[in-house]
């Protein structure tokens, strides 16, 4: 076995087991993530949720992760990314309980934060392992692997959890992942190796802390914007994220072993991967999110229905993602994302101009299709610029900004998707109230209820019967012009992100000369 320039070998003893161990632990996380997607209605319909409060439900585990791999990543690198690994899948077991069997939609919400806790003690510690075992093209094929594989299964989620609702109850589709977490904690005590390549330095908590701030505010302030009468609650949120942007900055600039270190993240091929990969996984979580609640309120699809309808995704994601790997080594990352930029685009734009009422399954599974084709051939080359860019003692660092790549760009997207569609829902339901006929029977109280939700106006179709065809037609209505709103954001950020890789991101030559000459500085220092 031949050793990389760095003196490490291509690839770890028993690789195949140990990538395998790595891959199911990211399943874990990748589960859990897309579960609740697909039981959006059952649970507002459970607890008479707001669009608000399915908002944070979608979002509150992407925030949990976004919010904390930063500071796990630093931990893991310090202390063991194999004990973070474990700590991350025990924690995941009680969550999960928390979740399945929460008494109202806001203990659901933490929980769910909980649950995306422990996903940032493990998921990024997978891709953190995979950077300090692997070198060379064993790296990128490893790291298309973990990508495909784990995308795959975050679209698999809702047809399994679709299956569960048809039998159970919704809390039974944060159960599903109890059996792969019992399987990869066992394949991650005897497969996966301790203490590789880490670092001997002391973490910087302050900065780990103000991390955990400034993100959580800034997509709560996001969450909340739509929101009647909390003006003051958002601007609190805005200025709170803003004062810890500030305060990270000056901490790690001056701390002697930074959290981030700010030289690395300036280096082109990292920011420019860092930014790519924010809008692209983010498309994939929002598309998702927005059409899993299309797919059962417009269309009418049973839960099952619209699970296995996200299939077209899951498919090309596992399809393609070898083969972005083979594109990368041959025609360069920069080509490779504008290739996944292109086909994101497309899934934007069939949502945008073909999901209607009443359309055939053609046109959903041909915008799935192409926003898994644009994963696949995206995924890859964000993952493989940010660990290529960074020396193997920080590998939390490059985890952790893959892993905020997928769960920022989830929580951001989901969160302005969501404000989005809330912001259009109310809009039009309001609209579609005041132009109605007075009624005596059409109350404020009524009115609320109306314009709250799709699942809060079903439930008041259900007390009145007499013009239950009449409002749920004006919440399908009001409910389309919410996700046309949504889906020309996804269009707007998936053409600023193409613009910034064509601009920023080096080509193929120019890029192997940056990470032989990051490679050379971080040998020398």
């Amino acid at each position: 076995m031949t050793s990389s320039p760095d003196g490490r070998p291509p690839a770890p003893a028993r690789q195949g087991l140990v990538l395998a161990a790595l891959i199911l632990v990211a399943a874990v996380a990748n589960l859990n993530l897309a579960v609740a997607n697909v039981a959006l209605p059952d649970i507002g319909r459970a607890f008479d949720s707001s669009q608000t409060a399915l908002n944070l439900i979608a979002v509150a585990y992407s925030l949990g992760l976004a919010c904390s791999v930063l500071y796990l990543g630093a931990l893991g690198d310090r202390y063991g990314r194999k004990l973070m690994l474990v700590l991350g899948i025990l924690l995941s077991v009680p969550a999960c309980l928390l979740a399945a069997y929460a008494p109202t939609d806001t203990v659901l919400i933490v929980a769910r934060f909980v649950g995306g806790l422990s996903a940032g003690m493990a998921y990024p510690t997978t891709l953190a392992l995979i950077a300090a075992l692997w070198s060379g093209p064993a790296r990128t094929h490893a790291i298309a692997l973990w990508s495909a594989v784990g995308g795959a299964i975050a679209s698999l989620g809702p047809l399994a959890a679709g299956f569960a609702l048809e039998r159970f109850w919704w809390g039974s589709v944060f159960l599903l992942t109890l059996p792969l977490a019992a399987l990869a904690l066992v394949m991650a005590l005897a497969l996966v190796p301790a203490h590789v390549h880490e670092t001997t330095e002391p973490v910087d908590n302050l900065g780990g802390i103000l991390s955990v701030v400034l993100v959580g505010a800034a997509i709560l302030a996001i969450n909340f914007a739509p929101v009647p009468n909390s003006g003051a609650l958002v601007a609190g949120l805005t200025v709170l994220a803003l004062a810890a942007v500030v305060a990270f900055v000056l901490r790690e600039r001056r701390a002697a072993n930074p959290l981030y270190h700010l030289g690395i993240a300036s280096r082109r091929v990292f920011w420019v991967a860092a930014c790519a990969g924010i809008i692209v996984f983010g498309s994939l979580m929002g598309a998702m999110f927005v059409g899993q609640q299309f797919l059962q309120n417009v269309l009418g699809y049973t839960t099952v229905q619209a699970g296995m309808a996200i299939l077209p995704s899951a498919i090309l994601m596992v399809l393609i993602a070898p083969r972005s790997a083979k594109l990368v080594e041959s025609h360069g990352a920069r080509f490779t994302l504008l290739t996944g930029y292109v086909f994101v685009l497309l899934g934007f734009l069939t949502m945008l101009l073909l999901w209607r009422e009443g359309i055939g399954y053609w046109q959903v599974g041909l915008g799935y299709a192409f926003i898994g084709a644009g994963v696949g051939f995206a995924g890859t080359p964000a993952s493989h610029s940010l660990t290529g860019a960074v020396p193997v003692t920080r590998a939390g660092m490059a985890s952790g900004t893959a892993d905020l790549q997928r769960d920022l760009g989830g929580a951001v997207m989901q969160s302005i998707f969501g404000a989005l569609l809330t912001a259009g829902y109310a809009t039009a339901a309001a609209a579609a109230v005041t132009a109605a006929p007075p009624s005596p029977e059409i109350t404020a109280s009524v009115q609320a209820q109306l314009t709250k939700s799709f699942s809060s106006a079903a439930t008041t179709a259900e007390q009145y019967p007499q013009y239950a065809t009449q409002i749920i037609a004006g919440a399908k209505e009001a409910f389309l012009q919410g996700d046309q709103w949504a889906y020309l954001a996804g269009i707007v950020a998936v053409l600023i992100g193409a613009a910034i890789v064509y601009v920023f991101f080096p080509r193929k030559e120019q890029e192997q000369r940056l990470l032989d000459e990051y490679a050379a500085t971080d040998a020398g220092s």
